[in-house]
């Protein structure tokens, strides 16, 4: 096959994926938009008599190194800080650059050993950059889980709210108990709002605090319930429950919604696995059968866009499956 129909095959695909990802990308923006407005709409009043005080609330700055420095005016970092602290966990910004550096320098290594028959210095960094990007994974996975678990125990966590102050009880003190009587990860950011406020910071600076740490939808939507309760009134224990009654009957329908992609999800992982398992039991039946593809620079050029093709079709299949609720 001429390697001008190859290039103009690929260039032809790389520009239909584009398209595809920036429309998916677009619809996915505007309806984030859509929903940021109504939250927004909802604490406008509440906005206006939001207090600055979080001084009172600050331990004292340690003395930051240039590199934290360059992390809170550099977005890249400032967002894998945000990532850091929704998986709870301490690392700095620092730690976080030496392990992706420690992964890229592993995954050369990686190259240098094992000679697939590429080119020596794409397989280096072809290696080096999936290396680099596992630190990453770590936390967006860590991040997910966290939030994941944060999310199924806030309707209970709402409940109990609702009946602490049927009983009597103010709401500063009904978050003291919940922060103690539950468990991680909501146990931990209950204690944190409640701390904060302890120490001089407005409810509404700690629960705006909060919604920055678990960026959830039904965080947002607890957080402006009680800004606009302690604004303009009301029975706040019964909008607490009903809102703990949406968030379950939101959990039934997504748990629908996977039960019904569940063939889709199944599909995906086949139709991905499939040439990677044939190229696998071929190496091992007949190891020399794929000798000539690998040795011959267009067969090189074919191997690569099969694996490229088979990465982004599973992507696109992932967020055709993806079903937001």
């Amino acid at each position: 096959m001429p390697p001008i129909v190859i290039l103009a095959f690929l260039i032809i695909l790389i520009l239909v994926l584009g398209v595809t990802f920036l429309g998916l990308t677009i619809l996915e923006k505007k309806r984030k938009k859509r929903m940021v407005s109504v939250l927004n709409t909802l604490e406008s009043k509440s906005n206006e008599r939001i207090s600055t005080k979080r001084s009172s609330i600050e331990k004292p700055a340690a003395k930051k190194s240039k590199l934290e420095l360059l992390a809170a005016q550099f977005g890249p970092l400032a967002w894998v800080q945000s990532l850091v602290q929704q998986a709870g966990l301490s690392w700095t910004n620092s730690q976080f650059l030496g392990m992706t550096l420690a992964c890229a320098v592993g995954g050369a290594l990686l190259a240098r050993l094992f000679n697939i028959g590429l080119h020596p210095a794409l397989e280096m960094g072809v290696l080096a950059a999936t290396g680099a990007t596992i630190p990453l994974t770590i936390l967006r996975f860590k991040a997910k889980r966290r939030l994941a678990a944060f999310e199924e125990q806030l309707p209970d966590a709402l409940e109990f709210l609702a009946r602490s102050m049927r009983a009597g009880n103010a709401f500063s003190v009904s978050l003291e108990m919940l922060g103690k009587d539950s468990p991680d990860p909501l146990g931990v950011e209950i204690r944190r709002v409640y701390n904060e406020q302890n120490l001089g910071a407005t409810l509404d600076v700690a629960l705006r605090a909060m919604t920055r740490r678990v960026p959830l939808v039904d965080v947002r939507f607890f957080v402006s319930a009680v800004l606009l309760q302690r604004e303009t009134g009301g029975n706040l224990s019964e909008i607490l429950t009903n809102l703990a009654y949406v968030i379950r009957e939101r959990f039934k329908l997504k748990g629908m919604v996977r039960a019904l992609s569940s063939q889709a999800r199944f599909t995906a992982w086949v139709l991905t696995a499939i040439p990677i398992c044939l190229a696998a039991v071929l190496m091992f039946i007949a190891p020399t059968y794929l000798d000539s593809m690998i040795q011959d620079p267009e067969g090189k050029l074919v191997l690569i866009s099969v694996c490229v093709m088979v990465v982004v079709a599973y992507f696109i299949m992932d967020r055709i499956i993806d079903i937001k609720v």
